[in-house]
């Protein structure tokens, strides 16, 4: 191959499904692939992930291998069975650097052991629209200084386990009333304060940042992930990062549904990005596709090749950093410790004796993915029933399961009017009735005890059966 192609290979970021290298990611990891994406499809358990790493790096020694490890709602190590660690929402209602700190470091020490050197993480949008159907719990909070100081710290717990640090989604995709998987969102005016958290990363040496695929009008007409106003001009420019720029993953419709992922591909590059994941349902044919669009927009002019080899020594630059080990310290109790703390409770919620849990289940955030965990496994003698919409005979429910307290879970229910009305209706059937809010707490109707967890981890959940079996 010639430099040109092993540079433009050093750009990609593809992923494949399964815990084997295909023969098709061996020939590429040849050809110059600059890193791999995991996804929880590549995940059966850390022993077999480590077994993973170390075979792709077998074929590549230098390479970027990344994975959403955010904590709480966003895993890929525990995705069966749910985080150990609660989610940024759950830190910053606890509000204390030094918890967020630690249960950084407790993740990237999970990441480090298994051979993981760059780390999707933090969410540093700050959550000021209550409507975001895609950031929410992932985000600190709805305050940017609050958010800025949870992600400084969070970078310093990744960053100090040799693990690469990435805040997300630049320039802020909180601000924002759709997602970006599904369409391209428009960021709302207050740009300074969507930057504060940035700036705040930027400063404390994160070692990467992402791009979101988000039109900021005012800055320029294009997606934030193709704008050289944005990436070159702002981030690097008025910012002065000078490290890795990763964008999200190409395939989302924000960014690929009018142009196609390949010249995708290409005007990010020439916009100022370095890595480019090309996400969770692109392998093979993409990666084919894409580096092909590369060489041939060099080739003809469109892109400088400058650009391409300035790319490709970033992400050379990360690897070399990055030093995750196989003692990597993680300690799993602070996960638990630090989603104890962040609970917040109304009325009496302790249950004694049969419980059904009744759970009203929103549509998925696609960066998380369907729960396959439930409070009901954490709970003795409990019996677990899942609404999708608001049930059509809740007498005839509630007449059933005669002699169980009801415990009703709900997922931003603020967002969803269907379980605002069950769980009036519920209340006044049963107004011993209990609702555990894992998303966004909001208005809920009066009567009900409750309590908030600010998340739907393993470790949130956990901690919320605590609380009800004291």
């Amino acid at each position: 191959m010639s430099e040109l192609e092993r540079q433009a290979a050093a750009c990609l970021q593809p992923s494949f499904p399964g815990h084997e290298v295909p023969e098709w990611v061996a020939r590429w990891l040849e050809r110059g692939l600059g890193g791999i994406t995991l996804f929880a499809y590549n995940v059966h358990d850390p022993a077999q992930l480590a077994e993973l790493t170390t075979a792709l790096r077998a074929e590549r020694p230098e390479l970027l291998i990344s994975i959403d490890e955010e904590g709480g709602d966003v895993t890929r190590l525990e995705a069966e069975g749910g985080s150990s660690y609660p989610g940024n929402l759950a830190l910053g209602a606890v509000d204390d650097v030094a918890l967020t700190e630690e249960v950084a470091s407790a993740i990237a020490g999970e990441l480090a052991r298994a051979g993981v050197n760059l780390n999707m993480a933090p969410v540093a949008d700050t959550n000021t629209n209550p409507r975001n159907p895609v950031i929410g719990v992932r985000s600190f909070g709805s305050d940017p200084e609050l958010v800025a100081r949870h992600v400084v710290a969070f970078v310093a717990g990744t960053q100090r386990q040799g693990v690469a640090a990435c805040a997300k989604h630049f320039p802020g995709h909180g601000d924002t009333a759709v997602d970006s998987h599904r369409e391209l969102p428009t960021v709302g005016d207050d740009l300074a304060s969507a930057l504060l958290p940035f700036r705040a990363a930027v400063e404390a040496g994160v070692k990467a940042v992402m791009t979101g695929h988000l039109l900021v009008p005012g800055l320029d007409d294009a997606p934030a992930t193709i704008s050289r106003p944005i990436v070159s001009g702002l981030l690097r420019g008025e910012l002065g990062f000078d490290g890795l720029i990763f964008t999200d993953a190409l395939e989302m419709q924000g960014i690929s549904g009018t142009r196609g992922v390949p010249e995708a591909a290409v005007l990010a590059l020439a916009a100022g990005a370095d890595a480019l994941c090309l996400g969770h349902d692109l392998h093979e044919e993409a990666v084919e596709q894409v580096h092909a669009a590369i060489v041939g927009a060099v080739r003809s002019g469109r892109l400088a090749e400058e650009r391409v080899a300035e790319a490709a020594e970033r992400v050379a630059a990360v690897c070399r950093w990055a030093s995750p080990t196989d003692e990597g310290a993680a300690d799993r109790s602070i996960g638990a410790e630090a989603s104890r703390r962040a609970l917040e409770y109304s009325g009496d919620v302790v249950v004694g004796g049969a419980i059904l849990v009744l759970e009203l289940v929103p549509e998925a955030n696609i960066a998380a993915g369907e729960a396959l965990h439930g409070l009901a496994d954490l709970l003795p003698d409990a019996v677990a029933v899942q609404l999708r919409e608001a049930p059509r005979d809740l007498a005839g429910l509630v007449a059933r399961h005669e002699g169980r307290r009801f415990v009703l879970v709900v997922r931003d229910a603020a967002r969803h009017p269907w379980q605002q009305a069950t769980v009036a209706a519920v209340a006044a059937l049963r107004p011993d009735a209990i609702v555990v809010e894992t998303g966004l707490p909001g208005s809920s109707p009066d009567g009900p005890a409750s309590i908030s967890t600010y998340g739907a981890g393993r470790a949130n959940l956990a901690a919320a059966a605590e609380a009800l079996s004291l």
